[in-house]
């Protein structure tokens, strides 16, 4: 009978609490659905690029990713420019200059001038160069910058909300707002204060990776500290927005499957070109695409602020808009 009593209990708890049944259900049918449409889509097509090639090696390069050059600076240029992933330049010997920040697509590109060059052609000599990174970089080197973004954005988002919800949930909260604080004043500190915190975690993880790991950087460290820090306070101030609406910690990790997990997708670990379309339109309000691109051109590209000042701007944007909203949101615990 005990045993029965317990069950009945447990039982009538889930079905109280109607939000966390749902999340068992439809968290799970989401992911599986964004697995599908991404890993479904269709294989990667490298844009390849054919420097005054002659008419047999031309007609051989038949699909519509092949894009012809009159000089070798065109090409490089676009290449440096992400408008294609190699080209191909015949002189006495073949040559073929990859982008080389992601091994995977390198391997694309080498793969698809090898199986195009007409039979006979001599490929023993041929050289092979990358514009970044090295021609022999890991898949370490390729996503860490990525990782390193991610496990930025998840720690602080989670840790944050949780923090933020327990002020909530122990009165802490309430308690301040019948104090002449004005909800301003108190998201401000707390995104200050917990910004403080994210200063340093930021810099642990970057110094590690790079100087411990041994992680590809080509660019400026403090370019990398700078953005994973810009990254954290994003995913603070959503962390902080996000539990307001939620009753207790278990609602709130419910967040991450929802809101954490699909910017996997399009933080730049697969290209955008292989997604569906009908989800790849996803990525332009995901703060880790932003990191993500930002991160790679700098520690893979060695690129500078000038060059990725676009993506800073659009996660700053997304800090600010967080902290508005989170400002609103407060009024469900208190009229001002």
């Amino acid at each position: 009978m005990r045993i029965r009593a317990l069950v009945i209990r447990i039982l009538q708890q889930f079905y109280r609490d109607k939000r966390t049944v749902a999340m068992m259900i439809v968290a799970p049918i989401f992911i599986l659905t964004m697995v599908h449409l991404v890993f479904n889509g269709n294989g990667y097509e490298p844009t390849i690029g054919l420097i005054n090639p002659p008419s047999n090696i031309e007609n051989a390069f038949t699909n519509d990713s092949t894009t012809l050059y009159n000089t070798e600076k065109s090409a490089l240029t676009d290449l440096a420019a992400g408008k294609i992933d190699g080209y191909l330049l015949i002189g006495k010997d073949l040559s073929i200059m990859v982008e080389g920040s992601d091994p995977s697509i390198s391997k694309s590109v080498l793969e698809a001038v090898q199986s195009a060059l007409p039979a006979g052609t001599d490929v023993s000599n041929m050289r092979i160069d990358t514009l970044y990174g090295e021609e022999e970089m890991s898949q370490f080197d390729s996503f860490g910058p990525i990782l390193l973004g991610f496990f930025a954005f998840f720690f602080v988002f989670l840790v944050a909300g949780v923090s933020f919800l327990r002020e909530r949930t122990s009165g802490t909260l309430e308690r301040l707002f019948s104090s002449p604080i004005r909800r301003w004043e108190l998201v401000l500190s707390y995104v200050i204060g917990f910004g403080l915190f994210t200063m340093l975690q930021s810099a642990i993880i970057v110094l590690f990776a790079v100087y411990i790991l041994g992680m590809i950087n080509e660019g400026s460290v403090i370019l990398v500290l700078l953005i994973t820090f810009i990254l954290s306070l994003t995913a603070l101030t959503l962390g902080i927005l996000l539990s307001t609406f939620a009753k207790n910690e278990l609602q709130m990790i419910q967040f991450i499957p929802i809101i954490v997990v699909p910017q996997v997708f399009f933080s730049g670990l697969f290209p955008l070109e292989t997604i569906s379309r009908s989800i790849s339109w996803i990525s332009v309000v995901t703060p880790l695409y932003y990191a993500g691109n930002a991160m790679k051109d700098v520690m893979i590209r060695g690129k500078d602020l000038t060059e990725i000042g676009g993506p800073i701007l659009v996660l700053l944007a997304f800090s600010t808009l967080f902290v508005l909203i989170n400002i609103a949101a407060l009024k469900r615990h208190r009229s001002i």
